[in-house]
């Protein structure tokens, strides 16, 4: 059966997250703009830095909880790395579409916001309270996407783990 342009574009990012080195969360994300894809983005290091897979987590060495001190972290998100990759590419976002495995935190949703994107839409929740609020406050489209249990099946086959919630 021909997926829904919401599970196409959901899949995507799924499989964006699966090129993550993260060792406590691998989330991915696709700009997407009348249909088309405009960038992609996964959680990790700047280019050319080395993978958390190899250096350790500092985030679960100092025990920092999920949704805070983003700063702490050798990583970009997602969202961050999809916005890099269209405007690096000189690619325009305003009024695309964002699919994301993970509800944005506080920071990612700020650049949202700015960048221009109309829409965000999500697989899993987060713990961020402030980035709810911004994104209420500034009248941006959220929409949680609930997968459906053979979508899992399709694209993890037994590693699910892609999709576990808690810690970044």
């Amino acid at each position: 059966m021909r997926p829904s342009w919401d599970e196409y574009f959901m899949r995507m990012a799924f499989m964006a997250a699966s090129r993550s080195t993260c060792t406590r969360r691998k989330v991915g994300a696709v700009i997407v703009k009348d249909s088309r894809i405009i960038s992609t983005g996964y959680n990790g290091p700047p280019t050319g830095l080395l993978h958390c897979d190899i250096t350790g987590c500092i985030r679960e060495t100092l025990k920092i909880p999920s949704g805070e001190r983003h700063e702490l972290c050798r990583g970009l998100h997602a969202e961050q790395n999809a916005i890099i990759q269209a405007a690096s590419n000189g690619t325009s976002i305003k009024g695309a579409k964002i699919y994301v495995t993970t509800h944005p935190c506080v920071v990612c949703a700020k650049m949202l916001i700015n960048a221009g994107i109309e829409e965000i839409i999500y697989a899993d929740g987060y713990p961020d309270e402030l980035a709810e609020l911004m994104l209420i406050e500034s009248k941006m489209k959220t929409r949680k996407y609930d997968i459906p249990e053979n979508f899992k099946k399709i694209l993890f086959g037994e590693e699910e783990y892609l999709l576990r919630n808690g810690e970044d």
